[in-house]
């Protein structure tokens, strides 16, 4: 998955500071980070054209709500790696909805990346141990 933001440092600091990911590689335009299995590409939005024909990718396009109407899904492996999780982005970051038990039987919060993506952090249903 890759995310266009605006300033690729700020994201870079919150994903690693915040969300434990730590940086895969790095180029002058592009930077991909790795948690686990997950890999996360950044790019910067001035990178994109400012208008085009078709649906692709522009910046008038994202000066809207980025991410509007999609919830970016993280998993960690278990309760207590997801606990930590949820104390560390609680020093650090806005909370969008707490810590909670939901009716499918998962553990997760919720918050919005610095561009207003929206993640929802939560365990995997093989780690669903003490529901």
């Amino acid at each position: 998955m890759e995310l266009f933001v605006d300033d690729v440092d700020v994201s870079v600091d919150f994903y690693c500071d915040v969300l434990g990911f730590e940086v895969d590689r790095r180029a002058e335009d592009y930077v991909s980070l790795r948690r686990g299995q997950v890999v996360l590409g950044l790019g910067p939005v001035a990178k994109l054209p400012e208008q085009a024909e078709g649906r692709g990718f522009t910046r008038q396009r994202l000066t809207g709500g980025k991410g509007a109407g999609v919830e970016i899904v993280l998993e960690v492996d278990g309760l207590d790696e997801l606990r930590a999780l949820y104390e560390r982005c609680q020093q650090r970051a806005a909370i969008s909805e707490e810590w909670g038990l939901r009716p499918w039987g998962l553990h997760d919060f919720r918050l919005a990346d610095p561009d207003g993506y929206y993640l929802r952090i939560t365990h995997s249903d093989s780690a669903a141990q003490g529901r």
